[in-house]
């Protein structure tokens, strides 16, 4: 497989790569590449073929969208690429905000209402010195914008031209299912993929989110494949040696150093022995093995890092391997799994072993 083994994203004529280019780290100041490395990553990726680059208004404050906006006007290449940035974060009381003489926090410069959404657009247009975006994602769910208004405003901007497609991140999966059901009764423009984070190691979504993508013909985009590094082998169980942003403290709470993450780790070290692969690349095999994932985002802080992940697309896991990583790796079945099981099934059906509904 290579970066330009393109396929459909979702339900989509949108035609992408198979590892898009994340460019949170672009300008940005905790995990920051420098201009000069941003645009090596950048004109690495195109030279490869990929065609497919993932940013969001966040990152860098805006950083990475203006840097991106350069990179793109000055190669010229606008039109082969798949641009895809996000709103919904509120960064209105930062020093880099748009309105740098309020600094005082504006409730409506976050979340999904109509009004963020055509502000946080508007200025993210200007950073990236286009007339419209490839892909506009939902960045997070507010929980509080009503989906009927969200998919108004998103298909209203598909008819006007200024974004092409719209998909969600990080939102649950009974929101995703409501507004593919709501957009296919009304005939208007539905999400086409869901960013969500998944690895070896962060496999919660297989339990509702897989199963909306499949019946609605969503794309699943994984974010953190390689698990903020923990993937990578860099941290060690015995004293968590190793720097990075894991040793970092985490907003979410969500520690990678787990008994049982360290039990994955194991046995992706035993299957990439085997195949004598750098960790990463394994991982990144894994991710990519899944029929649910159309195209994973990969993010690089050095040009090595980054032709390192895009040799993943080289890697063929056997059976015997996928199944190592798969039961290393496998969820504990929960209530909800339970209810549409095989052993459930038999006792409606009355013993008999019916083939369900996949």
């Amino acid at each position: 497989m290579k970066l330009t083994s393109y396929r459909p994203l979702g339900h989509s004529g949108l035609i992408v790569s198979p590892l898009a280019l994340g460019t949170m780290t672009f300008g940005g100041s905790n995990w920051g590449s420098t201009e000069h490395d941003a645009q090596t990553i950048f004109d690495a990726y195109r030279e490869k073929g990929g065609n497919f680059i993932d940013t969001a208004d966040i990152y860098g404050q805006g950083a990475s969208e203006e840097l991106l906006g350069k990179f793109i006007a000055e190669s010229g290449s606008r039109d082969d690429i798949v641009l895809a940035t996000k709103f919904g974060f509120n960064f209105s009381a930062s020093p880099l905000a748009e309105n740098k003489s309020a600094r005082i926090a504006n409730p409506n410069a976050g979340g999904s209402g109509a009004k963020n959404i055509h502000r946080a657009l508007e200025n993210s247009l200007k950073r990236l010195r286009t007339d419209y975006i490839d892909l506009y994602w939902m960045h997070i769910w507010d929980g509080v914008t009503p989906i009927e208004e969200i998919l108004q405003t998103l298909g209203d901007l598909v008819r006007a031209g200024k974004i092409r497609y719209f998909a969600f991140s990080d939102t649950p999966a009974y929101i995703a299912m409501k507004a593919a059901v709501l957009a296919s009764e009304r005939r208007i423009p539905a999400p086409i993929a869901m960013q969500l984070e998944y690895s070896l190691v962060a496999r919660e979504v297989e339990r509702e989110h897989f199963p909306v993508a499949r019946d609605t013909s969503m794309a699943v985009m994984p974010w953190s494949p390689l698990a903020g590094g923990f993937l990578t082998g860099k941290y060690s169980k015995e004293g968590l040696r190793g720097e990075g942003r894991l040793t970092k403290p985490n907003p979410f709470g969500d520690s990678k150093f787990s008994d049982r993450n360290w039990l994955i780790l194991d046995a992706l070290h035993e299957v990439a022995s085997e195949l004598e692969k750098p960790l990463a690349q394994v991982a990144l095999a894994w991710t990519l093995s899944k029929p649910e994932v159309t195209s994973t985002i990969i993010g690089a802080s050095s040009l090595a890092q980054l032709q390192s992940n895009i040799a993943a697309l080289d890697i063929e896991l056997t059976a015997a391997q996928l199944e190592k990583l798969n039961q290393a790796s496998q969820l504990t079945p929960e209530f909800s799994e339970n209810l549409s099981g095989s052993a459930i099934r038999k006792i409606v059906y009355g013993g008999f072993d019916v083939l369900g509904v996949e």
